[in-house]
């Protein structure tokens, strides 16, 4: 795939100053064939005043351009990459068509086409965000170009067409879309195929959610609990929000190879399909499914109703989003703990990304996002997490009532329009007499994390609590205090909780009582900080980490932990004595996945040394077998569900896991899904205990598209050179594997036990993979730096040699930002085990 010219925020702001778009009439047909469909489109627009612009295309093949009813000469027509010029433009009214041919895509950008391996039905979806609008019809792609677009699809006999407003289907077999009211080209989307459907109404809306048809009976099995999750976000949206439901319709779509977790494209909002559960899951998959739901259902007012005018602002979306999302499901569902889950998995997402050298303000300044090239890579951990921290603590300290008036001042003065950051803090600023704007420089045009350092004194019958800041920001904060109870050791108990503002001004008041056992900063997790607890305090949470009564409590404390290893402050083995010792008596499911996670992803495969792998590994095991043995019961399948999962991924031998793939079940469950068996088969290739046949054998079983992804990382994990070497030339050579198929061949390619097999392959890296993403686009760039980079060489010579490519060559800014995380977290390694 040839590059694309980026558009440059100066190159917008031209554009938009000269032009104002009224209406996009699009044709799509998708029955050219496998590779290639037809689009063509219609574009009426003004210009005020005489000039020369572009619009973005990017065709297989320029059949006809027509300007104002004048066919240009083809020989005349000369896309710059992808841009086609239209000069000496005078003030007025402009019609503008164009007839192309559009080339499917594989790698979920654009018109993205997948055939199911199980029924071999075939369906299409559009993901158009930042610039590949281009890659399925002609338009002036930036988002203050805002339009109202009429949509006409010819599809195969057989199958439904989705859109942005209600489609019916014309008696000369076309499908109709209803016209939108205005919105930005990237948010208008096509999902076409034999999908099957569950279609309810709520509220005078049509809702309707759809999957692929081999997907049925599990989208079926669920249906009642996304349907409600849906009503029960739109109902407690509409009771925030002033201004009603902007769209026709809302469908759900989850579509097969998707690169996001979901798009929010106005009244049709895609999902990966991998939330429709083939396999057992655990209550917390289901909360982040809900979440997603959710999430995406906020963007209809705060990123499709009023839309960013450019890329620096994304975090308005993302963040928005991602605040209202968990707080609204804690709100209106029974998933009322969502705050936990945040904590230990997003927040920590954030705070990494936060201490990298790629990190960047939440807000960033405009010129440091001078093209969407470099916006794209803002879709991070601060985008998104640090963002809605920042969001959590400004209601805190601004109040929920304040908040929410501030946020439907903005949206009645920018429906159907664009905002920048100033809009929304003048917004924000009309609802209080607090200094919002103050607040947004100290909190998103700052880059980095505060810590927030503990320091208790005592004194007979009193104590004081002293807080220091590392940083530069305020912080309002509420403290735990805990003590032991006296009629069981083991428990502690809530003295009480209260809250302070950092810094403190005054000092802080000394408080009645004995010294606390115990003493948690930001106990109820309200503000985004590193925390590091004083002596005691600290020496309570390694010795009595699951004693605390509150699951949001001990992830704040876990999260100090992880925080502490990283920092080189803990040592890791110590993480794992704690986790071995506590974690056992741990209820919040998504606590367990959290440590669990950390502690054999980071701590055993990176940050101990090799030699000491395997003990780690054997803590581990040990650590989930007794979960197993705690949850025999029954009463914890959830539990029980991570334990198994985490078991597989660290056994060191064969024997026990094989024995459950053998007899299809983990002794007293569960019976082993779809999930489990290719989980299973993924160890056992990594440990060398089966071959090729085992995989095809399974594969017959499961020819579902998880399972071909399953395969292609069972064959690439096994510990034989003819078989890394098929992994690496499908990869990187042959550009033949779609989007997933490429990541799950990168996830089985690199293992902590095959260091020594794939060390060729380290140094082959660096040019293979600027090489493919510059052919492939930023999709593949996006995987070959995220799961092909070679995680487990930490020596100093990978570190030398991943910063000899950065200055050396010339990787896509894609690439460029995965490769620049990728090594700094190898250098955080490198100084973990040195300390």
């Amino acid at each position: 795939m040839a590059p694309m010219s980026v558009l440059t925020r100066d190159e917008a702001q031209t554009r938009a100053k000269l032009l104002d778009v009224h209406r996009y009439q699009i044709e799509l047909d998708l029955t050219r064939g496998d590779e290639i469909f037809d689009s063509r489109t219609v574009i009426r627009f003004t210009t005020r005043a005489d000039g020369d612009t572009f619009v973005e295309l990017k065709p297989a093949e320029l059949r006809s351009v027509t300007l104002d009813g004048n066919l240009l000469d083809p020989d005349t027509l000369s896309l710059d990459e992808n841009r086609l010029p239209l000069k000496d433009l005078t003030a007025g009214e402009h019609e503008l068509r164009i007839d192309t041919t559009m080339r499917y895509s594989r790698t979920g950008e654009g018109m993205h086409r997948f055939t199911d391996p199980t029924d071999g039905e075939t369906y299409v979806y559009t993901q158009l965000f930042m610039d590949d609008v281009q890659r399925v019809f002609a338009a002036f792609d930036q988002p203050d170009l805002k339009a109202v677009f009429e949509l006409t699809v010819t599809a195969p006999e057989g199958w439904t067409v989705l859109a942005n407003g209600i489609t019916e289907r014309q008696d000369d077999g076309r499908w109709q879309a209803a016209t939108t009211p205005l919105i930005s080209t990237y948010l208008v989307a096509v999902a076409a195929g034999p999908w099957h459907s569950v279609r309810t109404e709520h509220r005078g809306l049509p809702f309707g959610i759809h999957c692929r048809r081999s997907l049925a009976p599990h989208l079926d099995t669920d249906a009642d609990e996304i349907l409600d999750i849906t009503r029960a976000c739109f109902d407690r949206y509409h009771e925030k929000f002033e201004e009603p439901y902007p769209f026709d319709s809302y469908d759900q779509a989850f579509v097969p190879e998707f690169n996001a977790g979901a798009m929010e494209n106005p009244g049709l909002v895609t999902f990966r399909d991998e939330f429709v559960y083939r396999s057992a899951v655990t209550d917390t998959e289901r909360q982040t499914r809900a979440m997603v739901i959710a999430h995406e259902m906020a963007h209809m007012w705060f990123g499709d109703l009023v839309t960013l005018r450019w890329w620096d602002d994304i975090w308005l979306n993302e963040s928005f989003a991602e605040y209202m999302g968990y707080q609204t499901l804690t709100e209106a569902t029974r998933f009322t703990d969502t705050w936990t889950d945040f904590g230990i998995v997003r927040k920590a997402w954030g705070y990494d990304a936060d201490q990298r050298p790629s990190t960047h303000p939440v807000a960033p300044d405009p010129e440091a996002v001078p093209d969407t090239a470099s916006a794209m890579l803002n879709f991070d951990g601060i985008s998104y997490a640090k963002g809605a921290s920042a969001l959590r603590q400004l209601v805190a300290w601004l109040g929920e009532k304040d908040f929410l008036a501030g946020i439907n001042t903005h949206f009645a003065r920018h429906r159907f329009s664009n905002a920048t950051l100033a809009d929304f803090i003048e917004s924000l600023a009309a609802a209080t007499e607090r200094d919002v704007h103050a607040w947004a420089d100290s909190w998103l045009r700052t880059t980095g994390v505060d810590t927030l350092t503990a320091s208790v004194t005592a004194q007979p019958g009193e104590w004081t609590l002293a807080l220091d800041r590392a940083g530069s920001r305020p912080h309002r904060v509420t403290v735990g205090v805990y003590d032991r109870d006296l009629n069981d050791s083991r428990a502690l108990l809530l003295r009480e909780r209260y809250e302070t503002d950092i810094p403190q001004q005054p000092a802080s008041e000394p408080r009645t009582g004995p010294r606390p056992a115990l003493v948690v900063p930001n106990d109820l997790d309200l503000t985004y900080a590193k925390i590091r607890l004083d002596e005691v305090s600290s020496e309570t949470a390694l010795r009595g980490i699951s004693d605390v009564p509150d699951a949001l409590t001990r992830a704040v404390l876990w999260n100090t932990l992880r925080d502490m290893v990283r920092d080189g402050d803990l040592a890791p083995a110590a993480y794992l004595e704690t986790a071995r010792a506590h974690l056992p008596e741990e209820s919040d499911l998504a606590v367990v996945q959290g440590v669990l996670t950390f502690a054999a992803a980071q701590v055993a495969d990176r940050y101990l040394p090799a030699h000491e792998r395997p003990a780690a590994l054997a803590t581990l095991t040990s650590l989930c077998r007794d979960l197993i043995r705690r949850t025999e019961d029954g009463d914890h399948p959830g539990l029980r569900l991570i334990a198994v999962r985490h078991l597989i991924d660290v056994a060191a031998q064969p024997d026990t896991i094989s024995a459950w793939f053998s007899e299809g079940t983990v002794p007293g469950g569960p019976e082993l899904d779809p999930e489990l068996r290719w989980r299973i088969l993924g160890r056992l290739a990594v440990l060398g205990a089966i071959d090729d046949a085992v995989i095809d054998t399974e594969l017959v079983q499961d020819p579902s598209a998880t399972g071909q992804e399953g395969a292609a990382r069972c064959r690439a994990a096994l510990p034989d050179p003819v078989a890394k070497r098929a992994a690496w030339d499908s990869m990187f050579t042959t550009d033949d594997l779609s989007n997933y198929l490429f990541t799950a061949t990168a996830q089985g390619f690199w293992q902590p036990e095959q260091t020594d097999l794939v060390r060729q392959y380290v140094d082959l890296y660096w040019n293979d993979a600027v090489a493919v993403a510059a052919r492939r686009g930023p999709a593949i760039a996006e995987a070959a730096g995220r799961w092909a980079f070679p995680a487990y060489a930490i020596t100093p010579e990978t570190l030398r040699t991943g910063e000899q490519c950065l200055t050396e060559s010339t990787p896509t800014p894609a690439l460029r930002r995965k490769l620049t995380d990728q090594l700094d977290d190898l250098a955080r390694a490198l100084r973990v085990r040195e300390a």
